[in-house]
């Protein structure tokens, strides 16, 4: 009896060795696929993870950025809120298996900067004062997360540019916000050029911070080496055509 008790324990160990093994191959494959600009294939073997185990931190924060990147290609709005969502559920469950994640934390601001920028006036004030907290917080956990700056960066663009009526809601419900300033984006964005020097985004923003702070020579000169860089993303394309025509414009 105890020999059979013995062997069934091997045999359920053997089994949850091997579902391990697969999924961390899983885990692997999908990795490789964003590797390979293949975001929607990623974002997929992602599902097929989570189905097999729904805390799987690495493709709870995949699935995450990935549904961050899809949702901003979709024409819709109504589209991209459900992506978008998509991407903030993702980010919360995998902060709920590590808070002190940089990636759980990089992965809601970006979350939630994707949604502030398609939302009105009050929701998008109300998800600006997260994207700054969950920005913090990963350079908190890894101040060399060149990432979680150019959000850092987007959120002081985008607060040094409210209008009137975000101003406004942004008094009434939280007493203001925070002060943001062209200055600390361009600083911010300063820095992720330094620590992901190979990140197209970035320069497309942070040149548009340059333009923005009439600094168009500095702008000129990020645009023309962002044309430069080798693709790693599957937006590179389109962010590379995008930094092209406001150099010409700029020219």
């Amino acid at each position: 009896m105890v020999k059979k008790i013995i062997t069934v324990s091997l045999l359920l160990f053997t089994a949850l060795l091997a579902k391990s093994q697969t999924v961390d191959e899983m885990v692997a494959q999908a990795k490789q696929l964003e590797t390979q600009m293949k975001e929607q294939e990623a974002f997929d073997k992602d599902k097929e993870i989570l189905k097999i185990d729904p805390n799987q931190f690495d493709a709870l924060v995949q699935a995450s950025e990935m549904s961050s990147r899809i949702g901003n290609r979709q024409k819709e709005k109504a589209d991209k809120t459900t992506w978008f969502n998509q991407a903030k559920d993702y980010a919360q469950q995998a902060l709920k298996i590590n808070p002190n994640s940089a990636m759980a934390n990089y992965v809601m601001a970006v979350a939630m900067g994707r949604m502030a920028l398609i939302s009105g006036a009050k929701d998008k004030v109300a998800a600006s004062k997260d994207v700054k907290k969950y920005a913090e917080l990963a350079i908190k956990f890894d101040p060399k997360m060149g990432q979680a700056w150019h959000v850092l960066g987007k959120w002081n663009f985008e607060v040094a540019n409210l209008n009137v009526f975000e101003r406004s809601a942004a008094k009434m419900l939280f007493g203001g916000l925070p002060d943001g300033s062209l200055t600390n984006a361009i600083a911010d964005y300063e820095k992720c050029r330094q620590l992901a020097p190979g990140f197209i985004l970035n320069y497309y923003e942070l040149a548009r911070a340059y333009k923005a702070n009439d600094q168009q020579d500095k702008a000129i000169e990020v645009l023309k080496k962002a044309l430069t860089l080798r693709n790693v993303t599957y937006d590179d394309t389109s962010i590379k055509a995008d930094c092209k025509k406001m150099l010409d414009d700029l020219q």
